[in-house]
């Protein structure tokens, strides 16, 4: 039976990853609909940047999604200034990484820290608040929580958990009047996506080896429209863009045969450039990227 739909006016949501991309793109839209997103970010002054211009009444709170009592906190004060809180959406999430063999150990476990402990974090924290509003829960997972490429395997394996929390979390909480929606965006013009391709060779040597529609980097402002309509449909799984939906029905075929023959070609290569940068920066520059190398 297809949940109730969801009207967004005067619902308070709260957001992770709230200060750039995807977030604060969705937020703009949100309060365009009527709805009053809280934005949480570990980043202090883009998450101010990012609530000036949306208006005096945004909600902030700074919080690392790794911390649950730092996310409790969140929540609370959603609830402090509204009173109540009607819908989560666990989006904060970091995509670094190297080949298996030579990335730095720790930000592989700091990739899978944020996007799936996060989002664990996030989603625990506001439940509460969430199931006494009969309200909505969403998470972004990734075309790469079933399309998974070469020297990606901790943001892969995150978004695959992130996939899964999703999926068992729906059963759990349905008879609660509870709906979890799991999104799965492609690459979107992002700072995460741009500073990939400016920073690892080896990043935009797998992205030069995938092909179309798979090659292609997406507008945030054509996902947004869609993220937020999916909210007030209460929608099970979103794909963004549209053509996602395809690949995650042919899950099983993306990630062997003919589906990955470019990507077996350009892994040798992947390897020898991050080894590379890794003999210049060192292996956790490397591995992370400046804005996370810290």
């Amino acid at each position: 039976m297809p949940a109730q739909r969801w009207p967004l006016p005067g619902k308070v949501l709260l957001v992770t990853g709230g200060a750039r991309g995807i977030g604060a793109a969705t937020a703009r839209e949100l309060v365009r609909r009527g709805a009053r997103p809280v934005l949480v970010d570990v980043d202090d002054a883009a998450l101010a940047k990012a609530a000036a211009d949306l208006g005096d009444d945004v909600v902030t709170a700074v919080a690392d999604v790794t911390d649950l009592d730092a996310c409790t906190a969140a929540v609370a004060t959603a609830v402090d200034r509204h009173g109540r809180l009607d819908g989560v959406w666990a989006n904060a999430g970091i995509g670094v990484g190297g080949p298996a063999e030579l990335v730095d150990a720790g930000a592989w476990a700091r990739v899978v820290e944020v996007n799936l402990i996060g989002a664990f974090n996030t989603v625990r924290a506001a439940l509460p608040e969430v199931i006494r509003a009969r309200g909505h829960v969403a998470l972004t997972a990734s075309l790469a929580s079933f399309a998974h490429a070469p020297g990606l395997s901790a943001y892969a394996a995150s978004k695959a958990g992130v996939e899964a929390f999703a999926d068992s979390l729906r059963t759990e909480v349905a008879h609660q009047g509870v709906t979890v929606s799991c999104l799965h965006p492609s690459w979107i013009d992002t700072d995460m996506v741009r500073e990939g391709d400016a920073e690892s060779a080896a990043f935009a040597r797998l992205r030069a080896a995938m092909r179309p529609p798979l090659s292609r980097t997406y507008p945030v402002d054509a996902i947004v429209g869609p993220i937020a309509d999916s909210f007030e449909a209460r929608s099970a799984r979103v794909f963004l863009p549209g053509f996602v939906r395809l690949g995650y029905r042919l899950r099983n075929t993306l990630n062997s045969g003919p589906a990955v023959r470019d990507l077996l070609k350009a892994a040798p290569e992947m390897r020898r450039l991050f080894a590379e940068q890794a003999e210049r920066q060192g292996t956790r520059a490397a591995s992370l990227g400046s804005r996370w190398n810290h």
